[in-house]
């Protein structure tokens, strides 16, 4: 009989709730990233930490459970940093997102509790075969080439109020009349994240995960070859607007960067979200570039918006006063021309 098994929502792609697999242990010099293995329970978990089901819902796990996630690489500025290439000869594992990213801690905030504690059980076999979140990722059978204008929303740091921002926009959009997907395609995701954005009213919506990857700290090279073909299912898409959420910062190492480059002069508006008023300085200048509007819990009073339009000249509003969503509509409008956007359209929340 199967063992029961709590699946961190990095397996959400793999399906591998409904199907049959082994456990086996694989020889250290052959691990890869991305590979999906099992981790048993060692330690009591305290702090209200959970593992994140592929449904978006969260499990707490306990002493002995069975949990199958991804290995991975963790840069978080404010939370916790790790790596699978730091597990030992012990096995000895940590979970480093909710999600499901397996690695070995190296730091963390002293504000947060320690991770869950694991020990590595095997990887998963699948028909034989080791199983690798590359091998139920997104394809690409025709390349088609998005064409839908993008607003994109980056940040100052993690935690900065971007997926608040995405869900609002989102949302501002649609009652617009508009048919809008969204991704966000950087960063050490949560399925809340991309779920957050699909309630507000997306039509369409991915995130890295999708394209096979458990973070998308790794090589530019890698990031490329793998979100491509995301792009490519965003196009199919046929949107009339696509809002894309860069997790973290772009100058952190999760391919923010990269991200901004690929895609381009689709890039129509660029929402940042501060932590707070001097950060938007730092990333204008690591970047050389202007965005259309600041937000994100800078803006959460009057003062952080007056320092930010004052020091810097960029509009500043809070996306979760409905009185500034009329503001953030004309932004939109201005930067999105050929959108029918009606400024009256409620806000929403």
């Amino acid at each position: 009989m199967q063992p029961k098994y709590l699946f961190g929502s990095v397996t959400r792609i793999a399906g591998l709730r409904e199907r049959d697999f082994e456990v086996r242990p694989v020889p250290r010099a052959d691990w890869d990233g991305g590979d999906y293995v099992v981790g048993e329970v060692i330690q009591p978990v305290r702090g209200g930490l959970c593992i994140e089901l592929p449904t978006g819902r969260h499990a707490e796990p306990m002493i002995g459970d069975l949990v199958v996630g991804a290995l991975g690489h963790r840069a978080a500025t404010l939370e916790m940093t790790g790596d699978w290439h730091a597990i030992g000869p012990d096995g000895r594992i940590d979970f480093l997102t909710a999600a499901g990213v397996v690695g070995r801690m190296s730091s963390k905030s002293p504000f947060l509790p320690d991770p869950i504690a694991g020990r590595y059980r095997g990887h998963v076999f699948v028909e034989g075969r080791p199983a690798h979140m590359h091998d139920y990722a997104i394809r690409a059978e025709v390349e088609h080439e998005l064409q839908s204008p993008v607003v994109l929303i980056v940040g100052t740091s993690m935690s900065s109020g971007k997926t608040m921002a995405a869900r609002l926009i989102v949302r501002l959009l649609r009652h617009a009349g508009l048919r809008v997907a969204a991704g966000k395609l950087s960063g050490a995701g949560r399925y809340r994240d991309t779920l957050a954005m699909r309630d507000a009213g997306a039509v369409a919506d991915f995130d890295f995960v999708d394209a096979g990857l458990p973070t998308t700290v790794c090589s530019a090279e890698r990031y490329l070859a793998t979100i491509r073909p995301l792009l490519s299912r965003l196009a199919e898409v046929e949107a009339d607007a696509v809002v894309v959420e860069a997790g973290a910062s772009p100058i952190e190492p999760y391919n923010g960067d990269t991200l901004m480059r690929l895609l381009g002069d689709r890039i129509r508006c660029m929402v940042l979200c501060a932590s707070d008023p001097y950060a938007v300085m730092g990333i204008m200048h690591a970047f050389d570039r202007r965005p259309d509007v600041v937000t994100g819990i800078a803006t959460n009073t009057s003062a952080g918006i007056q320092v930010i339009e004052k020091q810097v000249g960029v509009p500043a509003l809070n996306v979760q006063d409905p009185a500034d969503a009329p503001r953030m509509l004309e932004i939109l409008e201005r930067c999105l021309p050929c959108l029918p956007v009606d400024a009256s359209a409620p806000a929403g929340r």
